[in-house]
């Protein structure tokens, strides 16, 4: 597939129906295998991926600097660079391109690495992210203990094979659409972490201030119910739902709109505004709703009883994550409640200096909100470009995969029109 392949038409008769399987039966170079370790060994092992670190089409495990030399000797299912990490387990399909951070890791055996020519690879982590795959995989997950799909499933699973051309643009645009949304997100978390270091030096190297418990400057809830109990959501009115897992691991407190959402019911719903905050054993976790929303259990909605001291509360909770993971019960600290949080205490210096604070802090927050709403319209078109790929791929069956017959090694002139050195005949019905 050098320069001198062939442009091809972009429409759908120029895009084969293939499958891994079929591709490596051609004498293609391809490497499909499962990791050895499992979860519970991988989590705890420095430099080993597991699916918990498969997220967002990268691989973000915490122990990047940790690979030691008396780790797991590489092997067969040791990542190498190019390869695709794919999630069999919980979030099957979630897949990741290994860039060299990671090349040499060792893989956990809920992860399945498909090992081929790049832009076949490449095609194959935008072709996971389409509804059509999605729907098919959910096709094939078991559940014994959690959900979970064979890398079988994978290697049988038929995707539309365009020409490398074509690949070679779409992996462009989709790479450059997250490369972007990341710089969005690590700027839009410098801003509120730079209105964190404000709210510190207030806190810390202004004269005495008072105190106040939480309660006697906003008004807090406990939400109520989980997302199995949630009703069907009418056209209109609804209202966001908040449930503990949305606000984990958030960049940034402003939130665009949130997963779920449910009638809008009268006393249960918060006006935008309101912070939502819930704990988990790393300390505690607010977002800003930027809608109407609901919390449910294990969720507080808090609102400062003067909107002036919004951002200035904020920070106070922010600063305190963990005294406030400290005030929940349950396994993990995950279940934390209004009552719980009343007499929580905290630094509140006077109207003044709460003002000041908030008009510097102000123009902070809203670049933050500036950029997540940014971030979110690059999310829309990266997934208006899934569903283009699903419409021109069509519908795809088992009695429609095109039979692939091998015309030349890849890389020799004469390659068909399709550009992979494949010729295409219809399997007759």
């Amino acid at each position: 597939m050098g320069a001198g392949t062939p442009q091809a038409d972009t429409g759908t008769s120029a895009w084969p129906t293939a499958s891994l399987r079929g591709l490596e039966r051609l004498g293609h170079n391809l490497h499909t295998v499962c990791g050895f370790l499992d979860d519970k060994t991988a989590e705890s092992t420095p430099g080993v991926v597991s699916s918990t670190f498969v997220r967002d089409g990268k691989i973000l495990s915490p122990r990047t600097n940790e690979w030691v030399s008396v780790a797991t000797p590489r092997t067969r299912a040791s990542l190498r660079e190019g390869d695709l990490a794919v999630v069999l387990v919980r979030r099957a399909g979630d897949s990741a391109l290994v860039t060299s951070e990671h090349a040499g890791w060792p893989a956990a055996r809920s992860i399945g690495i498909i090992r081929a020519e790049p832009r076949l690879v490449q095609w194959l982590h935008i072709w996971l992210q389409t509804p059509t795959a999605k729907a098919r995989l959910d096709e094939d997950v078991t559940a014994h203990v959690e959900p979970t799909v064979s890398l079988d499933t994978l290697r049988r699973m038929l995707f539309p094979l365009p020409p490398p051309d074509v690949i070679t643009h779409y992996h462009r645009a989709f790479t450059l659409i997250e490369e972007t949304a990341a710089v969005y997100q690590l700027t839009a978390r410098k801003t509120l972490e730079l209105a964190d270091a404000l709210h510190n030096v207030v806190a810390a190297s202004g004269p005495p201030w008072g105190s106040r418990p939480l309660a006697k400057v906003a008004r807090l809830k406990s939400g109520t119910g989980s997302e199995s109990s949630l009703p069907p959501a009418p056209a209109d009115p609804t209202a966001d739902v908040i449930a503990p897992r949305d606000l984990y691991d958030l960049p940034v407190p402003h939130v665009h709109r949130f997963r779920l959402t449910s009638p809008a019911r009268d006393g249960a719903v918060h006006p935008p505004g309101t912070f939502m905050l819930s704990t988990r054993s790393d300390g505690a976790h607010i977002a800003v709703s930027s809608r109407a929303a609901t919390p449910l259990r294990s969720v507080v909605a808090v609102r400062p009883l003067d909107d002036e001291d919004a951002w200035w509360l904020l920070h106070e909770l922010r600063s305190r994550s963990k005294a406030i993971a400290e005030l929940a019960q349950g396994q993990n600290r995950r279940e934390i409640s209004a009552l719980r949080l009343k007499s929580l205490v905290l630094t509140w210096p006077d109207h003044f200096t709460r003002a000041d604070f908030r008009r510097v802090v102000e123009p902070l927050h809203a670049t933050a909100r500036l950029l997540v709403s940014k971030i979110a319209t690059l999310h829309a078109l990266r997934d208006a470009l899934l569903r283009d790929i699903t419409a021109k791929a069509g519908v795809l069956r088992e009695t429609e995969e095109q039979s692939l017959s091998l015309l030349a090694p890849l890389g020799v002139e004469g390659l068909d029109e399709s550009g992979w050195g494949l010729q295409t005949q219809r399997v007759p019905e």
